[in-house]
């Protein structure tokens, strides 16, 4: 799901104005993962300004993993859980390959990820989410999960989780993390 993003700003003389409006500038669709897709959609560092310096900051990011005090926005796109199955059944499946893919389009965040429970992981962030299309699981220790669908909205405190998409089409939620002592 391609999200339109509108971004105003205030400049130094106090006027404010629209400098985008379309989508991101940085969609992470993989290829290896069909339907996974990660959307940074902004960005901020612990000394950022409100004053608009001209920079997108959804552009070379190069983590999406906030240290204490910076925030990022972001989309993720899973696709089900069956069609990952079915993927990884095929032949000339490449799970190497795979998770490289998983890196790049995520970095510091799948380099959290558990290797002995795929998609289980644990961020030092606060996070705010709403699901925006779909219908996804979020499971915690324990098995525990808890199905979200449009409109529903989480907040994690650094919770070790997974998502899960048990429907039968893609699920797409919009985070802000919030980097955390």
């Amino acid at each position: 799901m391609d999200l339109r993003r509108v971004v105003s700003v205030k400049d130094a003389s106090g006027k404010s104005s629209i400098v985008s409006d379309g989508v991101s500038p940085d969609v992470r669709k993989l290829k290896l993962s069909p339907g996974f897709t990660v959307t940074p959609l902004w960005s901020t560092k612990a000394d950022s300004r409100y004053i608009y310096d001209g920079k997108d900051m959804a552009s070379g990011i190069p983590t999406l993993l906030p240290r204490p005090g910076e925030t990022m926005f972001l989309a993720l796109t899973i696709p089900p859980d069956a069609s990952i199955a079915d993927q990884m059944a095929l032949s000339d499946f490449d799970p190497v390959a795979m998770m490289a893919e998983h890196f790049a389009a995520a970095p510091g965040i799948a380099a959290l990820m558990e290797s002995g429970e795929p998609g289980m992981h644990a961020t030092p962030t606060i996070d705010y989410g709403v699901v925006v299309d779909g219908q996804i699981w979020l499971e915690v220790d324990a098995g525990e999960s808890i199905m979200l669908g449009v409109g529903d909205t989480f907040v994690q405190h650094g919770a070790r989780h997974a998502w899960r998409n048990r429907g039968d089409r893609p699920a797409t939620i919009v985070f802000v993390l919030v980097g955390a002592n």
